[in-house]
């Protein structure tokens, strides 16, 4: 059964909706006497196992993603491991329309980054595309994540209830966006002034007389990470309460079945996307803020779908009584989806806890494509086709984006394109520049992705690689508040997951990971050409507005003087590798060795 037609749309909206999707996981407990062991039979009893499919962070990848971006690391039994293309919402709905054969109740949920720093054939039209995707894809609720806020808080209203784009207008003619099929939850985005929720705080699905609850919620620090402009007059509020004061709302409501849409994430041991997590060797489990936030989150919570790590999990972890609770994550980009079975009491109406089992499984390119998507693809693809099939450089080989690398060769590409097009004395005098490496979205890639040639970097490609057409800056920052910059790389909000921006070209130091915190930075290895930085001398620093206004926790770069907006980030990366590479002499993947790790 698919999901209930749209009803009227109003800016808030609570339905309850049917679903249509399922997948058979790993059990990690036995059922209780009684309940139904198989698919779609024996459901009228007083148990009912209700099939759960969770995944996150799409970012509108409709298409296959390339390279590293697309690859899943498998473990093998003997230690070894391989890799494993993935993912392409073509394969996605094939692999969801057959894990839903058979299945009477079953559900499909999100957790947030649907949208936003998305591939051309999509964030060239502000995401229309995915979204159509999606609600072809019969997808039934989502949180919001932080990427959602991109284009600021009118575009959501946008995106959930219809409508052409302001500026842009309606993309194919005669066609309105209807806007999303499934409702967006943001419980912990609020108006400052009000206290009211932006959009539905919960979602409650029911099919013959089983009802779900579903509260979505984004990361607390969503407004350090994205533009500050676009949130004005909105307050992002604590995980864990918020879970907690949906839950007793539901509760009030006769809802005793719940499960956290959750945009925040962890780390796991293991970078395969099989690797147990509950396994209890010395290093082994997960790490960071998704831990906890599931030990406080409310018992009554029966699983946690999570996101914004891009990590792939399917864990326990003990909630406040101690008790086990699933905790999931799908990696990122459609590669992996997650079944997890619920097992309902009819008579308690609430989820038997010990019967609950979830696994990943990988979107696997084996399988057909589901012709509705491709031709949905190939339409956004033909009018997008004049912008992104376009030259812009050529390269050599691969230059690579790896996530577990704190110096990227992509991002010191993208560094030295950004120091050079403001560095001219009418651009902003820039003498180096800082990129923050979740702005590198994708490799660039040197097989050819369409007709363009091998070794080709197309506009689309650029796009993917820099999508968010940030605005770029030059400005004044002293030698010491350089070095702070480093330091909160790695302390403060950035102490349990650092974030190590890239540098241009000339600016070099030593990032001791043996030490802690703000100690990780070796100050008096911070040096411009050679030259050790003065800490009261001005330095004139090229970066994004993004990080001009303190974005990713580095809060130093907000103190900035006389600053110069230029030209965007992705017209400067189009342009340098215009100026820097043509098919008989193309760039090479530029060399690493600007930040010297020791371990």
């Amino acid at each position: 059964m698919s999901a209930t037609p749209k009803k009227k749309r109003t800016a808030r909206r609570i339905l309850a909706v049917g679903a249509g999707l399922a997948t058979v996981g790993a059990l990690v407990a036995a059922l209780p006497a009684g309940a139904s062991g198989t698919k779609g039979e024996g459901n009228h009893g007083r148990y009912v196992d209700v099939q759960l499919l969770s995944f996150n962070d799409l970012h509108g990848n409709l298409e296959p993603p390339t390279g590293s971006a697309g690859r899943l690391t498998h473990t093998n039994p003997d230690g070894t491991t391989k890799t494993i293309d993935a993912g392409g919402v073509e394969y996605l709905a094939t692999h969801l329309r057959q894990a839903r054969e058979g299945n009477r109740y079953s559900v499909t949920a999100a957790a947030g980054d649907m949208i936003g720093a998305s591939p051309l054939v999509s964030g060239l039209f502000h995401d229309e595309p995915t979204i159509e995707a999606l609600n072809r894809l019969k997808l039934d609720v989502s949180s919001v994540g932080n990427h959602e806020f991109d284009e600021g808080a009118k575009e959501l209203a946008r995106i959930q209830n219809g409508g052409c784009h302001p500026t842009a207008g309606c993309f194919e003619e005669g066609k309105r966006f209807r806007g999303a099929n499934f409702p967006y939850l943001a419980a912990n985005v609020t108006n400052e002034k009000s206290g009211k929720p932006l959009l539905d705080p919960y979602f409650i699905w029911e099919r013959n007389g089983v009802k779900i609850g579903f509260i979505g919620v984004t990361l607390e620090g969503t407004a350090n990470i994205v533009s500050a402009e676009g949130i004005k007059g909105l307050k992002f509020g604590d995980e864990i309460e918020t879970i907690n004061k949906y839950t007793k709302v539901l509760e009030r409501k006769g809802v005793k079945s719940i499960v956290a849409l959750l945009h925040e994430g962890g780390a796991p041991a293991s970078g395969s996307y099989n690797y147990n997590c509950d396994s209890p060797g010395p290093g082994d489990g997960i790490s960071g803020p998704i831990v906890d936030i599931a030990k406080n989150v409310s018992p009554q919570v029966d699983a946690l779908v999570t996101g914004h790590t891009h990590q792939a999990y399917a864990c326990t972890i003990p909630d406040p009584a101690g008790k086990p609770r699933t905790v999931t994550s799908a990696a990122s980009f459609g590669k992996l989806y997650t079944d997890t079975t619920l097992t309902y009491d009819r008579r308690s109406k609430d989820i038997v806890r010990t019967a609950v089992a979830s696994a990943n499984h990988v979107v696997t390119r084996d399988v057909a494509k589901a012709e509705d998507m491709t031709r949905l693809i190939d339409r956004w693809k033909a009018l997008a086709a004049p912008i992104a099939s376009r030259p812009v450089g050529y390269i050599s080989g691969d230059i690579d984006n790896p996530a577990d690398a704190p110096e990227k060769p992509l991002g010191n590409l993208i560094a030295d394109a950004q120091l050079e097009g403001m560095a001219p004395a009418d651009k902003g005098g820039a003498q180096l520049a800082l990129m923050n490496p979740g702005g590198v979205r994708a490799p660039l890639v040197h097989k050819a992705s369409g007709a363009e040639g091998d070794g080709v970097v197309t506009y689309g490609e650029a796009y993917t690689v820099q999508p968010f057409t940030n605005m770029m800056t030059a400005v004044d920052l002293t030698g010491a508040q350089l070095i702070t910059t480093l330091q909160q790389q790695v302390s403060g909000a950035n102490q349990a997951a650092p974030k190590i921006l890239q540098v241009s070209k000339g600016f070099t130091y030593t990032l001791d990971m043996t030490k802690t915190g703000a100690d990780r930075i070796v100050t008096s290895s911070v040096k411009l050409n050679g030259e050790a930085i003065d800490p009261s001398k001005t330095y004139r620093v090229a970066m994004n507005e993004f990080l001009a206004g303190g974005g990713d926790g580095f809060a130093v770069l907000k103190e900035h003087k006389n600053k110069l907006v230029g030209a965007s980030d992705l017209d400067l990366f189009t342009g340098y590798l215009a100026a820097h590479s043509t098919a008989s002499a193309p760039l090479a993947p530029p060399a690493t060795g600007r930040i010297t790790v020791v371990k």
